[in-house]
């Protein structure tokens, strides 16, 4: 489960030694500073993946240093992926300095010196940071060092890291423990194949980390082109440079067309609960998602729910739980399961 603290509720003069508390105490011992005391704001968050740890901060401009003295009081050894939004923040480390990055990834080596800065004219920054200790990242003894410090580019695999990044940060409390350790792997996988491609390197890892990036970054894309009713599982082959075959190899028993046909009920689904489309024709919603035959429609959507749209969307509408609904509806995909 998440664990959560915010800054709200701590007294307006005590949030920015409370932040440096927490930060230093909870992720790692290290030096904060700000010009933004009287009025800081700070939200804190993280979950257990097993081995690896995601945190979720947003918080006023700082600027922050790591020393060895702090290194020696507490080191995680990890490289951390950061994925930054909203305002803009630099790092220095290993003689290298990445420059003002925002809606990009940096990472970090927690065991070597660091310096970070914000934009001090800049709104509250957002960064979700993936947690990797050392150990866990088969990318061999210090390869990764080479990325430290340099602005890495939120497309292509970065933005299926994004994705999953952001979905699992809006959607992360409702996944079970079980869950959430499968996703570790996924994201372990992920940060690898990513990584490795910035080294250029990503023939050297495993077949199946290979095939995860690949069956994630189809996910993506076939999410994106939902409302394309040319969107066939031969057109995502042809996208992804793949064969047929290949792509129905790559879903496994979970099925490519299967896959299109839930992920476009589900979003159907998710607006029949939704009250500012009340008055969207039911084969509007479905056109909209790409489902052009309102029979096939009708009868795929009582087979997966037990009612037809217009009897489910009554029910919901008018039972008070339509937002709880749609928020099950709505994980972004590149999750690999449902989390209940």
């Amino acid at each position: 489960m998440w664990t959560r603290a915010s800054g709200r509720e701590v007294p307006v003069g005590e949030r920015f030694d409370w932040f440096t508390e927490t930060v230093s105490t909870d992720l790692l011992p290290v030096e904060i500073k700000t010009d933004r005391a009287s009025d800081f704001h700070a939200d804190i968050g993280a979950v257990d993946l097993g081995a690896l740890t995601v945190s979720t901060l947003e918080f006023s401009p700082v600027w922050s240093r790591r020393t060895p003295a702090h290194i020696r009081r507490g080191d995680p050894e990890q490289y951390q992926l950061t994925l930054l939004q909203n305002n803009a923040m630099k790092a220095c480390q290993l003689g290298r300095d990445s420059g003002l990055i925002v809606d990009g990834f940096i990472v970090t080596n927690t065991s070597v010196p660091l310096e970070c800065e914000t934009d001090r004219d800049g709104g509250p920054v957002r960064a979700i940071v993936l947690q990797i200790p050392r150990s866990e990242l088969p990318l061999g003894a210090g390869r990764a060092d080479r990325l430290v410090a340099r602005r890495l580019p939120r497309t292509g695999l970065g933005a299926v890291m994004a994705d999953f990044l952001t979905s699992l940060r809006d959607n992360g409390a409702d996944c079970r423990s079980e869950e959430r350790l499968a996703l570790g792997r996924v994201a372990l996988d992920l940060a690898t194949a990513y990584l490795a491609e910035q080294l250029g390197a990503l023939e050297g890892t495993s077949p199946e980390i290979r095939a995860r990036a690949l069956l994630e970054r189809v996910k993506v894309f076939i999410e994106r082109n939902l409302g394309d009713l040319d969107l066939t599982p031969q057109a995502v082959a042809d996208h992804h440079h793949i064969s047929l075959r290949g792509l129905y190899a790559l879903f496994g028993d979970e099925g490519v067309a299967a896959f299109i046909r839930t992920r476009r009920l589900e979003r159907c689904r998710a607006d029949l609960a939704r009250p500012e489309l009340r008055a969207m024709p039911i084969q509007a919603i479905a056109v909209r998602w790409g489902l052009s035959n309102a029979t096939v429609f009708g009868r795929a959507f009582r087979q997966a729910y037990g009612l037809t749209p217009g009897e489910y969307r009554r029910l919901v509408l008018g039972s008070g739980f339509a937002r709880a609904v749609e928020r099950s509806c709505t994980l972004r995909r590149p999750l690999p399961l449902e989390c209940a």
